[in-house]
């Protein structure tokens, strides 16, 4: 079994006039990213690796999530190739993640995610959001052969906004 849990990065802010690899998070990305990477504990394998697009807000978005899930930063693989909003090359960078690794954790752009998640999930989502994670499992051993999987969690936001600490 492959375990692959994309998580989206969080909202950015458009305050500064930076090239879009630049772009920080907003103050409402910080609050949701702290809220779901609280909830992610729960849905993760017991091990797995992280990789991440090199964009600043996604990198901002992983540190934020490797608190809750103690991940060493110095593990995490930071790459220009997932920074991408086209599902192919999405596809295309996952499927060369090492056999050795049953799980991955990938932290990413939309539309590429969203695009990915319905190809290869069992379950629609029509627009995976900011700070949004997805959890799918396929039936295989090797990455370059995955292909129909499961659903297996989604966490968003949106799931948690009547709790006490999302004011």
């Amino acid at each position: 079994m492959k375990n692959l849990i994309l998580i989206r990065h969080s909202k950015s802010s458009w305050d500064a006039p930076v090239q879009d690899i630049d772009r920080s998070i907003s103050q409402r990305g910080v609050k949701d990213a702290h809220l779901i990477a609280s909830k992610t504990p729960k849905i993760l394998p017991p091990s797995y690796i992280v990789w991440c697009s090199k964009a600043k807000r996604t990198q901002e978005t992983a540190f934020i999530f490797s608190q809750y899930l103690s991940i060493p930063l110095e593990t995490i693989r930071f790459s220009e190739d997932l920074y991408t909003f086209d599902a192919k090359s999405l596809e295309k960078s996952i499927k060369k993640c090492e056999n050795s690794y049953d799980s991955l954790i990938l932290f990413g752009h939309n539309e590429a995610i969203t695009k990915f998640v319905n190809k290869f999930g069992d379950l629609y989502i029509d627009n995976v959001p900011t700070s949004g994670v997805v959890a799918l499992q396929f039936d295989t051993d090797d990455w370059n052969n995955i292909s129909q999987g499961q659903t297996k969690a989604t966490l968003f936001p949106s799931q948690f906004k009547n709790e006490q600490s999302y004011k």
